[in-house]
């Protein structure tokens, strides 16, 4: 018997006359209906004809969480008081509860996928309605993408839903424009608040550090908890709390041990009892019930009893590394959007009640929504699935944000090497069959390279144990967690079973493996421990990597890798690491699970990644030229090169020396050195023909001064031997006749009225003249270079400054009395005139001026 008396308490109800005609006169809507007013129970009980007068249509409803499908699946059952599996029934992977009788079928956005490209019309299906369209999951935009394409290439009969409970609506149905021209989609806002609730901010004590990669403050955790407490002496009711992940849920757990509740934790990969406890009402006796829980619960979930939401006002993201293959959760505040989304749980059966772990002076400064997962995940399965689809680039799909180029062409990468796709970015045959497994293409390339060297089977419970990760109870040894799997009665263990049985199956459909399970194939006489280590080496070739001599490993990507200390695999020579992760303040990646995996394994799957040849390059000082042999990063075989290396590789490094240690690596002998400043000058003051000698200009002309010695020299010595003078003499501008003007313009020597030939210094910006005073006497006019006055430093004599001028006239008219008075005391023996531009000049003293 249909339950009208819960339906009548829907207050979506009133906006369902409005959506029926939107898409009998459109075909395509957008519902905006704010949690917990019945947007995804109601709403395809209406669209299928199960309630009202509609007619009969066949719904297809798509969820981003299993969790979120059996819950669903199972409210519209009760609401008709039926059981799952007759008018409405739901499909996972693995699981699939439907009759004939089935008018609704509630699906994850996965499995959603996976049917339109296996059968594009979706044959049968009336109505699509796309739930939680805000959270902005990348399965659930791809779906919609490729919905949209359907419609307007195959089926425009298609009725399609794109279910909000945030005001994102207007995007939405832009990106839903009706085919007939008559613009975006209709809006249907649902009215209604559920049964309300009241926000209280608990903001926690000054100190409290930001979260950073998966680490949380542990002090937040204790102010959780003690909010937690807080609010159940304040108010009635269970408590749903949201946590970031399962680390914090077992923290804040412990935290809350001895409180007068049932402590509950929801998460993902919560066991199936755990979870139907959760969904089916209060504890035993009567007894109140703390929830803790991941995001999970934040959409198209009632936890019957709760009136308290206690959100710590965090959540986690994905974040890729493209470069190492890796990625890494980030732990990130909550959006506005997905807050709001919580505190809906609390009113959704009564007047509730959420307190909001932060302060209100920073509710404002969230994020309005959560960040696109096509913004910041690994997209090699997105960029599969859009060349299955016949559309490499996935330009042509209507997408709210376009997948970045960068993580694109990463995911590219990925495929080609695994022969996903062409070198063209269309899918190959291969490529087909990986997408029809379920699976990464990462793990579909696993098991169909896998299965004839391990078997089927074995196969196909190694991909499923990496698949969904185990639980970290496993431990980080592969192996070893695959035999825990087939001892154990736990939840993960049944859904490992029921998956691995899937993949055994596919395998043989897909014709890449045997397909007779523990059979003696070839290559089944492995060990288990190699078979695992072969499949996930298989799965991530980048990831395979060698023990180093100073501890940790260093993977064929280019990364480290470290182990817990506590690790059994610490000793291993080679590993293959399936799950790893590493944050932004770390150089190298955690290891959460790999397995043991040898050379030639190491080799065959990563086999696109082997490469030898000569390696040349300039290391500590010198040339170092190598014979290696290389996975990757790692370095299998190395052997020196002495004399005959590659020329080429060789001159290379020698450039690479001098770029790095600077041209003093050559010989400069004191006329080189100011050769080159002298050149420097003429190029300041002239340019024209005149070369620039920087280090950057010579570096980039070495073809045109340093040859053909460079191409000679083998080592750092042969540098040195280099006469850096006369290479430098290559670039004066003998072709214009310039260069003969070179001691015209810049002359090394000046000769000055005593006789001498003073040498000019033109290190600084000015040619420098540092002369005895007494030689200058007679001369007024300064000498020059280049048109340039000098900067004449006389000096007294003893050879130390006295004065310093560029205009000798005017330091005889006005400076040399005052330098007259102060040094002929001091110095009496040499001549000292009244008259400096009259008297002759000397080197010597009035004793020698007087013999002579």
């Amino acid at each position: 018997m249909i339950r009208n008396d819960a339906l009548e308490l829907l207050p979506v109800r009133h906006a369902v006359p409005e959506l029926l005609s939107a898409l009998e006169e459109r075909g395509t809507a957008v519902l905006y209906a704010p949690p917990g007013t019945g947007k995804t129970t109601l709403v395809p009980l209406a669209l299928a004809g199960l309630i009202g007068d509609g007619p009969r249509r066949r719904v297809l409803v798509a969820e981003p969480r299993r969790m979120a499908v059996r819950a669903a699946a199972r409210r519209m059952a009760w609401l008709l008081g039926q059981e799952v599996g007759e008018a409405v029934g739901f499909s996972v992977r693995g699981e699939r509860r439907v009759g004939a009788a089935t008018r609704v079928e509630v699906v994850t956005t996965g499995v959603l996928l996976q049917r339109l490209q296996r059968d594009p019309e979706l044959a049968g299906v009336d109505v699509v309605l796309l739930d939680e369209c805000h959270e902005r999951h990348l399965d659930a935009d791809t779906a919609m993408a490729f919905l949209v394409d359907v419609r307007a290439t195959l089926r425009p009969e298609l009725q399609l839903i794109a279910a909000s409970a945030t005001s994102d609506a207007e995007a939405w149905a832009q990106l839903l424009t009706v085919l007939d021209g008559s613009g975006p989609a209709p809006i249907v806002w649902g009215k209604g608040e559920g049964h309300g609730y009241l926000v209280r901010f608990a903001a926690p004590p000054a100190g409290i550090r930001p979260a950073h990669g998966t680490w949380v403050d542990p002090a937040l955790l204790r102010h959780v908890a003690a909010t937690v407490r807080e609010a159940m002496q304040r108010s009635e009711g269970d408590v749903l709390c949201f946590l970031p992940g399962t680390g914090e849920i077992a923290r804040t757990a412990g935290l809350l041990a001895d409180v007068d509740a049932e402590v509950l934790q929801l998460h993902g990969r919560a066991p199936a009892a755990v979870q139907d406890a959760v969904l089916s009402g209060a504890g035993p006796g009567g007894r109140r019930r703390v929830v803790l829980s991941t995001s999970v619960a934040e959409s198209s979930l009632t936890v019957p009893g709760v009136r308290i939401v206690v959100d710590s006002g965090l959540a986690r993201e994905p974040r890729m590394d493209h470069a190492r293959g890796l990625g890494s959760l980030a732990t990130v505040p909550v959006s506005i959007a997905a807050a709001t989304q919580r505190a809906g749980r609390s009113g959704r059966e009564a007047a509730g009640v959420v307190y909001r772990c932060w302060s209100e002076m920073t509710d404002g400064a969230r994020a309005r929504f959560p960040s696109p997962e096509i913004k910041l995940a690994d997209l090699a399965d997105f960029a599969l699935r859009a060349a299955c689809w016949g559309d490499p680039t996935a330009t042509g799909l209507a997408l709210l944000d376009a997948p970045p180029a960068g993580a694109m062409a990463a995911a590219r990468s990925v495929l080609t090497a695994i022969g996903a796709v062409d070198a063209e970015g269309r899918a190959t045959k291969r490529g087909v069959r990986m997408s029809r497994l379920g699976l990464h293409p990462r793990l579909a390339r696993a098991l169909l390279d896998s299965a004839p060297e391990v078997g089927a089977r074995r196969a196909a419970e190694v991909v499923a144990l990496l698949s969904e990760e185990p639980p970290r109870e496993y431990g980080d040894d592969l192996a070893a967690a695959w035999r825990e799997a087939r001892r154990g009665g736990d939840g993960y263990g049944a859904r490992w079973r029921a998956e691995a049985r899937r993949l055994e199956r596919s395998v043989g459909e897909a014709g890449g493996g045997s397909g007779t399970g523990g059979a003696r194939t070839p290559g089944t006489g492995r060990s288990d421990d190699a078979a695992v280590g072969l499949v996930t080496a298989l799965a991530f070739p980048e990831r395979v990597a060698r023990a180093r001599e100073q501890g940790g490993f260093l993977m064929v990507s280019g990364g480290g890798a470290e182990l817990a200390d506590a690790s059994r695999l610490r000793d291993a020579p080679w590993l293959a690491v399936a799950v790893a992760d590493r944050t932004a303040r770390s150089t190298t990646a955690r290891v959460r699970l790999a397995a043991v995996v040898d050379e030639a394994a190491a080799r065959a799957a990563a086999g696109h990644l082997l490469a030898s040849g000569e390696e040349v390059h300039w290391e500590a000082g010198d040339v170092v030229a190598r014979s290696v042999e290389r996975l990757g990063a790692v370095e299998l075989a190395v052997r020196p090169l002495r004399d005959d290396a590659d020329p080429g590789l060789v001159r290379q490094a020698l450039l690479e020396g001098l770029e790095r240690e600077g041209l003093g690596l050559l010989a400069w002998s004191r006329e080189a050195t100011e050769l080159r400043e002298r050149l420097a000058f003429l190029h300041r003051q002239m340019g024209g023909a005149w070369p620039d000698v920087s280090d950057a200009a010579l570096l980039a002309r070495v073809d045109d001064w340093l040859e053909p010695e460079l191409s000679r020299a083998r080592r750092r010595a042969h540098l040195g031997r280099i006469a850096a003078g006369e290479a430098l003499r290559r670039l004066l501008p003998w072709a214009t006749g310039e260069a003969t003007r070179l001691d015209e313009l810049a002359p090394e020597r000046i000769e000055v009225p005593s006789g001498s030939r003073i040498r000019v210094d033109y290190a600084g910006e000015r040619p420098v003249l540092a002369v005895k005073l007494q030689e200058m006497f007679g001369l007024t006019e300064t000498p020059k270079a280049a048109g340039v006055p000098v900067l004449v430093h006389l000096l007294s004599p003893a050879g130390r400054p006295a004065a310093v001028t560029a205009d000798l006239a005017s330091f005889w008219r006005d400076g040399y009395r005052a330098v007259r008075a102060e040094l002929r005391g001091r110095y009496p023996k040499h001549p000292w005139p009244e008259d400096p531009t009259a008297a002759p000049a000397t080197r010597h003293t009035n004793a020698r001026l007087r013999r002579e």
